[in-house]
């Protein structure tokens, strides 16, 4: 049976969830994040704050210097999660196979679906309508019988509209397709195949695999497959996290190892072990790191094999990273575990276009 999946994409979630709140940032240039201009970093924004080259992930005293009338807000993530938890309780009226990418994002398999005589078009339609009438918020949606086509048609008509690639369109749709917008292709990476002459799919099918293979390992051969329209993922039920972690970004540079030691005692290791302990009462660790960002915002992760959270192995770990970054202050510090998969304990998981 061919797949129908659908990809739900909540658009500029964070910041639709504030307006609709506080209707008089309506109409205004909008960003969630933090409001300090020297160390607040924007999560998200709306369309009008996009229009003058605020992104996420973007400093915040850069982004008010794109957009000086830019109105910056704290985020609120347990109403964010709240509206999550309405926006599932919909897509669970259609279908049981939902995959969470994030809050603001699933795929929903609808292959089995006889609602509209089983056209996925018209149920993601009707998912979208009734998100609007729970929620007041808007969602954009692509619908395809692979995976990856569907995340990227969720975006062609953002915000607030839909894009259906059926089977027969896929070969035509690759053959244009931007290789940039294949998820998993960044910039860096993007810049690498420009380099290489392929910007396009159609360009990647008019090349050897062995040769991307040669230049980008396992991810050369994920690029050949994408391109020729082969992505047999499933729209997996269940998400297994692999880590658990904590971090702080600070509201000055930290230089004294000391002072970066007492956050570790006082700060990120209680919020560590209250956010892992669901987690390690049915499953083991298997390693415990320490992540730094720098002043200059280059970053650096130390891991070591671990079965518990150690005070004196982070320690360690907090000193080996500083070294990696000869001298420099720094601006973030995060403590982390990483979690074995549930097999290795033999625990049983009841986990028409």
């Amino acid at each position: 049976m061919q797949k129908k999946i659908a990809h739900i994409d909540m658009d500029a979630y964070y910041v639709s969830i504030e307006i609709r709140d506080n209707p008089s940032l309506a109409n205004k240039p909008v960003a969630v994040g933090g409001k300090s201009d020297r160390r607040g970093v924007i999560s998200t924004c709306n369309y009008i704050a996009r229009k003058y080259g605020v992104s996420s992930a973007m400093p915040t005293g850069v982004a008010l210097k794109k957009c000086p009338k830019l109105v910056v807000v704290p985020g609120r993530m347990e109403v964010y999660k709240e509206t999550t938890q309405i926006i599932h309780s919909i897509f669970e009226r259609y279908t049981n196979k939902i995959e969470p990418l994030s809050l603001d994002e699933a795929y929903l398999d609808l292959s089995e679906s006889t609602l509209h005589r089983g056209s996925a078009t018209l149920i993601a339609q009707e998912i979208r309508e009734e998100i609007i009438k729970a929620t007041g918020l808007t969602a954009s949606a692509g619908i395809a019988p692979l995976k990856f086509v569907a995340k990227v048609a969720s975006d062609l008509n953002k915000p607030n509209g839909q894009c259906t690639i059926a089977p027969a369109q896929i070969w035509e749709f690759l053959e244009t397709l931007q290789l940039k917008r294949i998820p998993g292709v960044g910039k860096v990476t993007f810049e690498k195949l420009k380099g290489l002459g392929f910007e396009t799919c159609g360009d990647v099918r008019r090349s050897e695999e062995s040769f991307l293979v040669s230049k980008f390992g396992k991810y050369g051969h994920v690029l050949w497959n994408r391109s020729h329209g082969i992505d047999d993922r499933e729209v997996q039920v269940t998400r297994i996290r692999k880590s658990v972690g904590v971090e702080r970004t600070f509201e000055y540079d930290i230089s004294d190892q000391y002072e970066l030691e007492t956050i570790i005692v006082e700060k990120l290791l209680p919020e560590l072990k209250r956010r892992s302990s669901k987690y390690l009462a049915t499953r083991a660790m298997n390693k415990l790191g320490v992540k730094v960002k720098f002043s200059d915002f280059q970053q650096t992760t130390k891991d070591q094999k671990a079965s518990e959270i150690s005070l004196d192995l982070l320690k360690v770990l907090l000193a080996e990273a500083l070294i990696r970054g000869q001298g420099k202050s720094v601006r973030l510090l995060g403590v982390h575990i990483g979690l074995q998969e549930p097999e290795e304990k033999n625990i049983q998981l009841g986990l028409e276009f």
